[in-house]
């Protein structure tokens, strides 16, 4: 066996698909993965979604089972910490006190919730573990009045779970519409249809300013001067990049931990990967981070290739979903103007996809409950190709024919 050890940093997909591809990809050293969380990488989806409804149990959405790490020996480190890199004796510090020698070290130290000040207590929730997410299941149980701070993914997908739990539920978002920073306001405005047909109030441009805690509740004072009772209170206002350990040791961060368009930090043999990674993206030629599941997985995937001696930039299409209710809202790509879509399908059916087209290009698309348009899509973005708005609004045709099957484009989308 190789003498070589290669250390990941992170207890989600990110870390998880690396450990997988380097072993696929024949590294046979030492893997040593290093979570903070007490329990093996999970992928972090479920729970808003079945976790939180109680239909899923955590076993279901593990990475790998326990069983894998020993079987790949992959040295499994859960409820630890990195607490220093040492770049010039390519070292970590770990919180028992040991020091680890690494060749090569990914840093996967994913995002944390964004905190509202004074917005703390008992029943203030913040959702992005699996313990978040247990407690919040449990409170659930014995509430009937749900606030929603926030109406991003999470804001709506929990007050989706929430409602299928029969809870009465309210969401604030100083936005026009829920998603609006995703979606745009025509898309946000169906996606409002929805939440309010099964019964939520959405207070769109309208925030809490003021939480006080009353002897069985709470009691919230919007920026309108409106007040909300409810028994618990859900926080989803975006997340923040754990930048910290990298910034410390001297790697360039910004909104993020910077790499290259091969994961390479600003620090000799080490990578970043994940939701915390600002990467380069050459084909469109700038630098972004994504906090999705799938860039997550693809990104350690890639880190790992390139540990293994490949040079392979990331030039994936991001893709993301989010099941709300019975509807399955999904988008590839990055759109160029939210406002200026192209409708196939029916808004008001919620049957639909929406193209951002730019100059016969496609850019993007979002749909809803209509998965099959984002496969085909997202087989083809970066391929060249050109389309009109009056060929993707016309059904009779179907998408695939207008798609040409041609090797993926290296020029700018």
């Amino acid at each position: 066996m190789s003498t070589r050890r290669h250390v990941l940093v992170g207890g989600g997909v990110a870390a998880a698909a690396t450990a997988t591809h380097l072993r696929k990809h024949g590294f046979d050293g030492e893997i040593v993965l290093v979570g903070d969380e007490p329990q093996p990488p999970y992928e972090r989806p479920p729970l808003s979604k079945d976790f939180l409804l109680g239909t899923t149990e955590f076993e279901e959405f593990q990475v790998r089972p326990p069983a894998w790490y020993d079987e790949q020996s992959v040295d499994l480190r859960v409820g630890i910490r990195v607490t220093a890199i040492d770049v010039p004796g390519r070292s970590v510090t770990l919180s028992t006190g040991e020091r680890l020698g690494y060749d090569g070290l990914v840093l996967a130290t994913g995002v944390r919730p964004r905190r509202l000040p004074g917005f703390d207590g008992d029943r203030v929730h913040y959702l992005r573990t699996a313990a978040d997410s247990q407690r919040l299941r449990a409170q659930l149980a014995e509430s009937e009045r749900v606030v929603v701070i926030g109406a991003g993914f999470i804001g709506c997908e929990v007050a989706a779970a929430a409602v299928g739990l029969g809870k009465q539920v309210t969401i604030f978002d100083p936005a026009p519409t829920p998603l609006a920073r995703v979606l745009g306001a025509t898309i946000g405005s169906v996606m409002t249809g929805i939440h309010r047909s099964r019964g939520v109030q959405i207070r769109a441009g309208e925030y809490i300013s003021e939480l006080r805690h009353t002897g069985d509740g709470m009691l919230l004072t919007s920026n309108l001067g409106h007040r909300v009772e409810c028994d618990l209170v859900v926080v989803g206002i975006g997340c923040e990049p754990n930048v910290e350990l990298a910034a410390e040791a001297g790697l360039a961060t910004d909104g993020g931990i910077v790499v290259d368009e091969y994961g390479r930090t600003s620090a000799p043999d080490i990578y970043a990967a994940g939701d915390v990674a600002a990467q380069y993206h050459p084909v469109y030629g700038r630098t972004i981070r994504v906090e999705h599941h799938d860039n997550a997985l693809r990104q350690g995937a890639n880190v790992a290739l390139n540990l293994t001696g490949s040079a392979e930039p990331f030039a994936e299409a991001h893709w993301f979903w989010s099941d709300q209710y019975e509807h399955s809202l999904q988008s590839v790509g990055r759109p160029a103007d939210l406002e200026d879509l192209v409708i196939r399908g029916s808004l008001e059916d919620h049957d639909f996809s929406a193209f951002s087209l730019v100059d016969g290009r496609i850019q993007a698309v979002i749909s809803l409950n209509r998965p099959r348009d984002v496969l085909e899509v997202r087989r083809m973005l970066f391929a060249p190709h050109e389309v009109t708005a009056e060929q993707l609004r016309d059904e009779s045709v179907p998408l695939k024919r207008l798609i040409p099957r041609s090797p993926r484009a290296t020029a700018r989308a």
